[in-house]
């Protein structure tokens, strides 16, 4: 039988022990905490006992704006990983942990897909080792520790109005946005607004992926604000003595999670920030025990590089200390025609005309790569059964007049097979020096790094800030946070904050309306356009297809 489907694929592998994995990436046994046969945990210990040897390559895989006809950028960094093991470097692959809400959604998994996937698929796409749950009890019990300081006297003189610490669960639940607690008498808490986040959405999660240890997340955890006193003065954590606990739900969940790709690369698989409202990376530990274990670490950064990469860049890689060795961009034809205007049914049809307007797009991201952050790049098209000869040397012609080249992926029908010429050409790349820069520098004003942001990363006019945001920018500089990178909270479908503008749009603005301080995460995010906390759910969810039989086989999964 053909096998057709991710799920399929995955289940019909021969997964090896996760025991000799590790072996291959030269862990010792004593630092593996297995989770059955096929998952393990990997003490931070490792850490620190190797910090003396030298860091592998590190290499970015990001992608251009995305569309419904899909890009594939897990995939490729699954199938790159493969690749280069297959040309005799030993690679660690790390990624981020898939969201219940879109695996129940519409978006699906983050496992990768085809023959470049990494395994259990159905364990990673679900509950996998607990870690979200974790991060989920965290921040409720920061919740419920500060409704119960109101309640039991308010010494802090917290401002109920003032409130900013929002409950979170792992799903898409529209209903759950804005709710009113606290209702039922006195006994039951102090009536008020409120609302929930998804977790993926928690300032807990960007800590958790932003902590070098455990004694870096207690740090940061200690300075989250929740509220403001009614002098205007915040409230931490740490002055709800809450760090402690909520450090001790997490320090399981800390340790990266150690998993296999189909051809038993090893893959870190840890933390999972949506990238279009938080930094959308995988944990540092786990990035940088990748680096530990190979030659060359592959991750990516979630959605297109104006989110993502741009993240990844300055803020992951400005508060880790990391320098990326060479980025791949991921780009489809389909995609791309897309962003030309075509309709999802015309793709499989070649056009010329589409693919040269939607190209734009491609090349902004690659200029912003190359021009703005100063990194080597190759553009990676992952390539499908209707893609014309005249349609991918468009592409390449294109892609040349901007010094970058670019290399066929077949990762998802052929495996690391597929990506062998992507393979050399990351190896090359990596072997060249690069002048990698950020694309702001921290000691501009809030509104100077908005506005940088946008005209150089989003090639905007410039920004708006409303009243609103105007007066958080102030209130935040008073209070000594103005150095903090920005965290820009935007729609994934546009390098604009309209998700109808396709394309590499010219002629607009970013509307900024929020600005909240992340202090233990350190940056600050801006909310700009209708960009939500909470998604929901579609029409017809991908829950309705998931179901498990009497031996607990589980289908639909993609």
């Amino acid at each position: 039988m053909e096998l057709k489907t991710d799920i399929e694929i995955a289940q019909a592998s021969r997964m090896e022990h996760i025991a000799k994995i590790a072996e291959m990436c030269g862990i010792d046994e004593k630092y593996v905490e297995q989770y059955g046969n096929y998952k393990a945990k990997i003490d931070l210990k490792l850490l620190s006992d190797r910090a003396d040897r030298p860091d592998g390559k590190l290499v970015l895989v990001t992608a251009i704006t995305p569309t419904p006809a899909g890009e594939g950028k897990t995939t490729t960094t699954v199938g790159l990983g493969d690749a280069l093991r297959k040309i005799g470097k030993r690679s660690v692959i790390a990624l981020r942990e898939p969201s219940l809400g879109p695996v129940f959604g519409v978006k699906g998994g983050a496992a990768g897909g085809g023959y470049a996937q990494v395994v259990p698929m159905e364990d990673i796409n679900l509950h996998f080792t607990g870690d979200f749950h974790a991060i989920g009890a965290a921040n409720n019990l920061l919740a419920a520790m500060l409704d119960n300081h109101i309640y039991q006297g308010n010494a802090l003189r917290i401002d109920p109005k003032t409130i900013t610490w929002r409950r979170c669960v792992d799903m898409n639940d529209r209903q759950l946005r804005f709710v009113v607690d606290g209702l039922g008498g006195k006994v039951n808490g102090t009536p008020r607004e409120d609302g929930y986040d998804i977790t993926v959405a928690s300032e807990i999660m960007a800590v958790f992926c932003l902590s070098n240890d455990i004694m870096d997340l207690k740090r940061r955890l200690a300075s989250i604000i929740v509220a403001y006193t009614y002098e205007g003065e915040p409230v931490t954590a740490g002055d709800l003595k809450a760090a402690g606990a909520m450090a001790a739900l997490l320090k399981d969940a800390l340790k990266p999670n150690l998993v296999q790709t189909l051809e038993h690369t090893p893959a870190f698989v840890h933390g999972g920030p949506f990238a279009n409202i938080a930094h959308g990376c995988n944990s540092i530990v786990a990035t940088k025990m990748a680096m530990k274990l190979g030659e060359y670490c592959v991750t990516e950064a979630g959605f297109g590089a104006d989110l993502g990469a741009e993240k990844f860049l300055d803020i992951k890689c400005r508060m880790a200390g990391l320098k990326p060795d060479a980025v791949v961009i991921v780009a489809t034809v389909r995609a791309l025609k897309m962003h030309g205007g075509l309709d999802k049914k015309e793709l499989g049809t070649e056009d010329l005309e589409a693919l040269k307007r939607g190209l734009p797009n491609l090349l902004q991201h690659v200029e912003n790569i190359t021009k703005v952050y100063n990194l080597p790049a190759v553009v990676a098209i992952n390539r499908f059964p209707t893609d014309t000869e005249a349609e991918l040397k468009l592409v390449e012609d294109e892609c040349r007049k901007l010094g970058v080249n670019v290399a066929l992926s077949e990762v998802w029908g052929k495996g690391g097979e597929g990506g062998i010429e992507l393979a050399r050409e990351v190896v090359r790349l990596c072997s060249e020096p690069n002048g990698f820069t950020f694309s702001y520098d921290l000691d501009r004003s809030i509104v100077e790094k908005l506005e940088t942001i946008s005209k150089r990363v989003y090639h905007a006019d410039g920004v708006e800030l409303t009243a609103n945001a105007k007066k958080q920018a102030k209130k935040l500089t008073e209070l000594g946070f103005g150095g903090m990178p920005i965290c820009m909270a935007k729609t994934q479908y546009s390098f604009s904050d309209d998700p109808k503008l396709l394309g590499a749009p010219k002629g607009f603005k970013i509307t900024v309306r929020n600005l909240k301080v992340s202090a233990g995460a350190g940056f600050i995010v801006a909310l700009t356009g209708d960009v939500m906390t909470m998604p929901g759910l579609p029409k017809v969810p991908a829950a309705e297809k998931i179901d498990v039989d009497e031996n607990g086989v589980i289908s639909g999964l993609f």
